[in-house]
């Protein structure tokens, strides 16, 4: 039923992943599913604000997020589980959309929100992904 999914994560915020990584591994047991990891991190400023970061800020952000992701896959993601890293760096929602279209995913699984939030809706990216996709999202409140 679904040959590739799709989970965003933040490594810096464990609500992103923790209640749907679980839903993940059973949908990609049941159905043979490669599992697609993606972690995102933000653009840096632009303009002055950038004369005062390092200038090897970008690609020590992206050796971090990779080293992050590796992590997460060693302690998180079982033996014989078909597993694809991806890093992007921009606007989350933008982001798992374009990267959902550009590898075929057949399903998107998205945490809901932090649970910091003192209401109960859809975060704002699940929301826009939501709202937006081509295909099946899943949240996981």
């Amino acid at each position: 039923m679904y040959d590739r999914i799709l989970l965003p994560i933040d490594l810096h915020e464990d609500s992103s992943w923790r209640k749907a990584l679980p839903t993940v591994l059973e949908c990609c047991k049941a159905f043979g599913s490669e599992l697609h990891l993606l972690t995102i991190f933000p653009d840096l400023p632009t303009g002055m604000y950038r004369l005062h970061l390092p200038e090897d800020t970008e690609s020590r952000l992206a050796h971090e997020a990779a080293s992050g992701l590796d992590a997460f896959v060693a302690e998180h993601i079982p033996e014989g589980l078909s597993v694809f890293k991806h890093l992007e760096t921009g606007s989350v929602y933008h982001r798992i959309l374009e990267m959902a279209e550009r590898i075929g995913v057949d399903l998107i699984v998205m945490a809901s929100h932090r649970p910091e939030m003192s209401d109960y809706l859809v975060g704002p990216n699940a929301a826009r992904v939501v709202r937006h996709a081509k295909i099946s999202v899943l949240v996981v409140r």
